[in-house]
């Protein structure tokens, strides 16, 4: 039998999560993001759980041919535009739109031969304060005018740095007072909020909304509390089992470098899974794990990891739950541990665990 280790990702999770964006902007449309291999869910998933989106937006072009090959005939965003000029004809034959961040890219735009035939519908980014990708104020208005005169179909950009954090400059606040009084008389569409803007930002949403994380059931902020308001559901639960039982007696040390000690004789399960699958090695004792009971009428318990997260496998103390066994099933993060909950544990964020997942973990979509 193959190691019992299995990411499931349900499409029906993904689904609840675009309707709950759908209640939470009612009258904006959704870009679903999908970058990362849609948050390492995988493309099949996300494109069969998130269809009744109005877009998806993704950053490679491989990518959005994959997507018309699947038989997509929606919209499809490119967020960071092209890297190259010669993907233009690619992106025009795919239909995508594109944004557009930086110099280079409108030269291109400008010279470009296509565009007579069929225009691109250009996002055009502004930088309100993130200082990442974006135009200046002071040049946002010529651009927009260059590519207006181009013959292309304008809309407005931006990015919120700090939506998931209060009293943190600069706020929405001053880079919707910098956006507004930027496009002051440019008449065109606007895509401004992310998941953070969605949830707790209602007047800084735009006529097209990014939803990211919280289509995948996780925070912005990498605390699981603050979104336990907005009802959304996991979308990945990554599952393994017990495969050894260690029977421990006071002074015994677990793994290497012994870092946890048996505080009294205890039992130890052994879980097929390890930093090689992306499960995080700095995950601390005490971070949860849920164990099946098969003796409690189908339910489960939390245990605590116990000692360091080796390459492939981790330890969980027993001692919550006498009826564990070798087999019983081990579920890391999804519907009951939440992967904010293992990151925040670990010292990092839940994104970067879901997109971590590593390609020997086999993957279900339900």
């Amino acid at each position: 039998m193959n190691r019992p280790i299995l990411a499931t990702i349900h499409t029906q999770a993904f689904q609840h999560n675009l309707n709950r964006v759908r209640e939470l902007a009612p009258d904006s449309k959704i870009w679903a993001v999908i970058k990362a291999r849609a948050y390492g869910h995988s493309f099949d998933a996300a494109f069969k759980g998130l269809a009744a989106s109005d877009g998806f937006a993704l950053l490679d072009i491989e990518d959005a041919r994959w997507l018309r090959q699947q038989g997509w005939r929606g919209r499809i965003l490119m967020l960071e535009g092209l890297f190259h000029e010669n993907e233009l004809l690619l992106a025009q034959e795919l239909n995508c739109d594109l944004v557009v961040h930086c110099e280079a890219q409108v030269q291109w735009l400008e010279k470009f031969e296509g565009k007579a035939h069929n225009p691109f519908n250009v996002f055009l980014k502004m930088n309100s304060g993130m200082n990442r990708l974006g135009f200046k104020p002071a040049v946002y208005r010529t651009v927009f005018h260059r590519l207006h005169s181009a013959g292309y179909h304008l809309h407005h950009m931006t990015h919120f740095a700090n939506a998931d954090q209060v009293d943190q400059q600069p706020s929405v606040g001053s880079q919707m007072d910098i956006f507004n009084e930027t496009i002051e008389g440019l008449k065109a569409p606007t895509s401004l909020a992310n998941s953070a803007a969605i949830l707790w930002h209602r007047n800084a949403l735009g006529d097209w909304v990014r939803p990211g994380i919280m289509l995948y059931g996780a925070s912005p902020t990498g605390n699981y509390e603050d979104i336990a308001h907005a009802n959304l559901s996991a979308v990945m639960q990554l599952h393994s089992e017990i495969i050894d039982i260690q029977e421990l007696r006071k002074g015994d040390r677990i793994g290497y470098g012994g870092r946890y000690e048996a505080p009294e004789a205890m039992r130890i399960g052994i879980v097929a899974c390890g930093y090689a699958d992306g499960y995080p090695r700095q995950a601390q004792d005490g971070t949860p794990v849920w164990v099946f009971d098969g003796n409690n009428n189908g339910a489960g318990l939390i245990c605590p990891i116990v000692g360091r997260v080796s390459m492939d496998m981790l330890s969980i103390d027993l001692r919550n739950t006498p009826n564990a066994k070798i087999g019983s099933v081990v579920e890391l993060w999804g519907d009951q541990v939440p992967v904010d909950l293992v990151a925040q544990m670990s010292n990092t964020i839940g994104y970067e665990l879901i997109c971590a997942l590593a390609p020997r973990v086999p993957v279900k979509i339900k």
